[in-house]
């Protein structure tokens, strides 16, 4: 049976692990601007979508899709073009 779009559907808190794999400071506070529509917001917030061949977060205003990320063997990639800056606290 196939699920729906509404139930592949989680927010972009359900990346953190992933994320985290990437990045020293804490990705799901970080606020991201949407290269589509120019809107910010933080990537907990981001609307997630996960399949086998891999994740995507897109705006929740807009739907353009801002992040993917994939897994090749050890090696993971991160395209970020739908994000137009990524700011983040970072405190040692």
């Amino acid at each position: 049976m196939e699920r729906t779009e509404d139930e592949l559907r989680l927010d972009g808190n359900a990346a953190a692990g992933l994320l985290e794999e990437l990045f020293a400071f804490e990705i799901t506070a970080a606020i991201t601007t949407c290269d589509g529509c120019g809107g910010a917001c933080r990537v907990g917030e981001l609307a997630l979508y996960g399949a086998a061949m891999g994740t995507v977060l897109r705006c929740p205003k807009c739907d353009h899709m801002m992040m993917c990320v994939t897994r090749v063997g050890i090696e993971l990639r991160l395209d970020l073009r739908g994000v137009r800056a990524l700011r983040a606290t970072c405190v040692p």
